[in-house]
């Protein structure tokens, strides 16, 4: 099952979360009703308002959390002494575990969803995590990881229109599902900056 990882302290609350992403993942968040989030999890809609005030409350906090909770790991596999390519795999495989479950309508409903605050709250988790993976490249071109001659400019760059990649309706049309098309982002990106060996 598809679920937070953080204890949120209150089971009723932590049901109708998981039951969120759950159904979120599965269908996207546009298709899925406050009544039905409610009904599947077993809790009053007097619950969900005490909590959120809409929809996009919940969206925003579902997306927070995983975002927090992958950029905590992000930060341990960056402080193991390890080799940059294991760093690199890791950083994969981490991508691919936190998208694992999440449907095509899913991506479409978060990045084409006309909200300004959902859009504005995803461009700045966007951001936060370009300019942590920006520095980790900087730290590890520094160390001859990264080829020396590689614009830390492209880096951000290219990583700024992946989401733009994501959502292009003839590249989506090459893959099965979003976990193969991040997938090739992924390798095409970190692999494409290692090194010549």
């Amino acid at each position: 099952m598809i679920a937070l990882e953080r204890d949120l302290g209150n089971a009723k609350l932590q049901n109708l979360v998981n039951k969120s992403i759950e159904l979120f993942w599965k269908f996207g968040f546009q298709r899925v009703t406050i009544e039905e989030l409610c009904r599947e999890s077993g809790v009053s809609k007097m619950t969900y308002y005490k909590h959120f005030n809409n929809k996009i409350d919940l969206v925003k906090f579902i997306l927070r959390e995983m975002t927090t909770q992958t950029y905590e790991k992000y930060n341990l596999i960056l402080a193991q002494d390890i080799p940059f390519e294991e760093k690199v795999r890791q950083t994969i495989d981490l991508k691919m575990e936190q998208t694992e479950k999440m449907s095509q309508e899913f991506f479409r409903d978060v990045y084409a969803y006309n909200d300004p605050g959902l859009h504005d709250f995803v461009q700045a988790h966007l951001g936060k995590w370009i300019k942590k993976i920006h520095e980790s490249f900087l730290e590890a071109q520094r160390k001859g990881d990264i080829r020396k001659d590689m614009k830390p400019e492209f880096i951000v760059y290219f990583l700024n229109h992946m989401t733009d990649m994501m959502n292009d309706e003839q590249l989506k049309k090459l893959y099965a599902n979003p976990q193969e098309q991040i997938r090739e982002l992924i390798n095409f990106f970190f692999y494409g900056i290692l090194p010549v060996r």
